[in-house]
C-alpha cells in the first residue's frame, strides 16, 4: 500500500470544487457507509484513500478488507482531515468514475422522482434516499438542480445515489418522455389533492421543486394532478424533503401491500 503523491492529493484538492467535478466527471466519496454503498452499487473505482482511523470500527475494519483488492493509498488521519470535505472524516476517501444514465432509461410503468431545481444538497440527497428506500426505478434531476454526484449531496444520501439510476435532463425533454411514455405527471403542491384520495396505476413521475419558488409552471401545466400531505395540524407546510419522502411511501404503499 503506497503513499499518496501530491498529483493525486491535487486531484482530490479539485474534486471538491463543482465546475472541476463536473469536469472530470468524478465522484468522491467520503465515509464508511457512503463507500460501502457506492461499491455495492457497482462503480468504476479510480483508487482510494485511507488512514488509520478506519480501523478503529467493525464497519471500517470490514471495509479495509474489501479495499485490499483496490488501489489503495495509506495516508496519516491528519492528511485525511486535509483532503476530507467534513469536519470529523471516517477514515477513508472513494474516487470513483460518475455513473451516467439518459432518459431512455424511462420506461412506461416506471415510478420516478423527479427534481426541479431543487437547490441544497441535503434536501437533494433525502430525496434520493427516499426514492431508493420507496423502490423507485429513478431519479431525474432536471436543470437548475443541484449537482447529484456532488460530495454533499452523496453524503446526504448516505451512499444511496449509487443504487438506483439518476438521470440529469433539461424540463422540455423530461417533460416529452414522459409524455410519451404516458407516465403521469405528479406535481407536489401544498394546493394539491390529498395523495391518500388518488391511485395511480401507470406507474407516476413525482415531481419536487424548488425550495422557496416550487415547481416551473411548465411542468404544472403538463401534470396530470397535484398532489399533497394531508396535514390535520396547524402547520402550513413541510420541508421539500419531508414532503417528497411521505408522497412518495403514500404513491407506494399499495404496490408494497400487494
Amino acid at each position: 500500500m503506497a503513499g499518496l503523491s501530491q498529483r493525486r492529493a491535487a486531484f482530490v484538492a479539485r474534486l471538491r470544487l463543482p465546475k472541476s467535478r463536473a469536469r472530470e466527471a468524478t465522484v468522491l466519496v467520503e465515509g464508511v457507509r457512503s463507500v460501502s454503498e457506492a461499491l455495492e452499487g457497482g462503480v468504476k473505482v479510480s483508487f482510494a484513500v485511507r488512514s488509520p482511523k478506519l480501523e478503529t470500527t467493525e464497519p471500517g475494519r470490514a471495509l479495509a478488507r474489501r479495499l485490499e483488492a483496490l488501489d489503495v493509498a495509506q495516508v496519516d488521519d491528519g492528511e485525511l482531515a486535509r483532503l476530507s470535505d467534513t469536519e470529523r472524516h471516517q477514515g477513508v476517501l472513494l474516487i470513483c468514475e460518475e455513473p451516467t444514465a439518459g432518459l431512455d432509461r424511462l420506461v412506461s410503468g416506471g415510478r420516478y422522482l423527479v427534481l426541479d431545481r431543487v437547490q441544497d444538497p441535503g434536501n437533494a440527497g433525502t430525496l434520493i434516499r427516499a426514492a431508493v428506500a420507496f423502490g423507485l426505478d429513478a431519479v431525474v434531476c432536471l436543470d437548475g438542480t443541484v449537482d447529484p454526484w456532488g460530495a454533499k449531496t452523496v453524503r446526504s444520501s448516505a451512499g444511496m445515489v449509487f443504487r438506483l439510476a439518476v438521470v440529469r435532463a433539461d424540463a422540455a425533454d423530461a417533460i416529452a418522455r414522459l409524455e410519451e411514455l404516458r407516465v403521469p405527471i405528479l406535481v407536489a403542491d401544498a394546493a394539491g389533492k390529498n395523495v391518500d384520495e388518488r391511485r395511480f396505476d401507470r406507474g407516476f413521475a413525482l415531481v419536487v421543486g424548488n425550495e422557496g419558488g416550487g415547481v416551473r409552471t411548465e411542468i404544472t401545466q403538463a401534470s396530470e394532478a397535484l398532489v399533497a400531505v394531508g396535514m390535520p395540524g396547524p402547520a402550513e407546510s413541510l420541508n421539500v424533503a419531508m414532503a417528497g419522502a411521505i408522497l412518495l411511501h403514500a404513491l407506494t404503499r399499495e404496490a408494497a401491500s400487494d
